[in-house]
């Protein structure tokens, strides 16, 4: 079925005072969309068989990618409860995990639907999951998420990470193959936590990883909360593994927290060899005590592909994830104290796949026609206002079908 978007605006270009980006210019225009892509962008299109959606002069954004969540293991969709201190950090939440998940598998199927859904409705169109294989549940969450997102393959594209959560090596060799049954049941990454901490072997570890990753043909992603000189050791010798094995896999750091709180110098050589080797890395923009924010902007500008999460909605570990990329975004202009339109715009990128509308200098590249129909209707004027204003969200679109639509109080540029 083809679909017909009326009456969107679409960025066209900057406003510029002298050499400052002062405001966005746009267009309303009919949008065709055929067999999940663009096929039309003019003045005015008419086609008899379409389905047609008024977009009432909301503008078209491309949609979210949700690149670092746990659907498997959440508090979400139940009722209230606060994490505890975790007095031995880490390992507190480990030892939790070993009680907690075992409980949650009768309502974890459930909580995981609850989250998908609300990842829909706030205009994710893919999802990167984190899923637990550890002692305790083994493979049980993997079976869980990976019959949950099975059921959304019309709605949304997905990546499953095999999470060894616990470690690779303290938890015996034989652990190994749980993960192997793990990666047999269609994960697309292997994952892996703090080699240094966890295990105490990063060497041992990353070995491992990386040659189950050849062996089963999957990326990796791994969660780094080492800080500084320890955490900057760990990245080197991930970037050493990759070099030595030429592997061409897609490698990703998530928190990464070391690239927050390192000396300048030694910062710039480590985030030109992370970019060198083609390694992304994904935050959850964190605020907290002591420097845990990357510095987003300054890597993505030396050629690090950077991407925003939102880990967890409400776990054992956190109360705070809302699933909300909108408000993510708004988090991290605030963060890093961006008020003007090119900079707030531009940000649209990191939770988007690196898409933005307009380019960095100010050209139409987004939507062309050929491009996936992924998009958002949003009540806004640019995606500057957008984000700073967190206006909302009416329709979502998906390999052109819409997904999710709701009524919304339009006020355009009064909002």
């Amino acid at each position: 079925m083809a679909l017909l978007l009326k009456n969107v605006r679409l960025e066209t270009g900057y406003l510029y005072d002298q050499s400052f980006v002062t405001a966005t210019e746009t267009k309303l225009v009919d949008i065709l969309i055929e067999n999940g892509k663009f096929v039309e962008i003019a003045p005015t299109i008419e086609a008899s068989d379409a389905a047609v959606v008024d977009a009432k002069e909301q503008l078209l954004v491309p949609s979210f990618k949700e690149m670092h969540t746990h659907i498997d293991k959440t508090y979400f969709g139940g009722e209230w409860k606060a994490p505890t201190p975790a007095t031995e950090g880490i390992f507190s939440r480990l030892k939790e995990e070993a009680t907690i998940l075992p409980k949650q598998l009768n309502v974890a199927e459930e909580r995981a639907h609850a989250i998908v859904r609300h990842y829909i409705k706030h205009g994710h169109t893919h999802i990167r999951t984190h899923v637990n294989v550890d002692p305790q549940i083994e493979t049980k969450h993997m079976e869980i998420a990976k019959r949950v997102l099975e059921s959304y393959e019309d709605q949304i594209t997905y990546e499953i990470v095999a999470f060894p959560q616990h470690g690779l090596l303290r938890n015996g060799p034989e652990f190994i193959t749980i993960l192997e049954k793990a990666l047999q049941m269609g994960a697309t990454h292997i994952g892996g936590v703090d080699p240094a901490l966890i295990d105490r072997n990063s060497r041992e570890v990353l070995n491992i990883t990386f040659e189950l990753a050849k062996q089963y043909n999957v990326a990796i992603d791994l969660h780094l909360h080492e800080q500084n000189t320890l955490g900057e050791f760990e990245i080197q010798q991930i970037l050493n593994e990759i070099e030595r094995r030429s592997f061409t896999k897609e490698v990703t750091l998530s928190h990464a927290f070391a690239l927050a709180d390192l000396p300048q110098q030694a910062l710039d050589k480590l985030i030109d060899r992370v970019a060198a080797n083609n390694v992304g890395v994904t935050t959850t923009v964190p605020i907290g005590a002591g420097p845990i924010t990357i510095p987003v902007k300054y890597m993505y500008d030396r050629g690090v592909k950077v991407s925003f999460g939102h880990d967890s909605l409400i776990d054992h570990w956190s109360p705070f994830g809302s699933g909300d990329t909108i408000q993510k975004l708004n988090q991290f202009i605030q963060r890093f104290g961006y008020i003007d339109e090119w900079h707030i715009g531009q940000s649209l990128k990191y939770a988007t796949g690196g898409l933005t509308p307009l380019s960095e200098e100010g050209e139409q590249q987004w939507p062309k026609v050929g491009d996936t129909a992924n998009a958002l209707l949003v009540d806004a004027i640019s995606s500057a206002h957008l984000i700073a204003r967190q206006c909302p969200i009416s329709t979502v679109i998906s390999k052109g079908n819409v997904i999710h639509e709701e009524e919304v109080d339009l006020k355009g540029e009064f909002r």
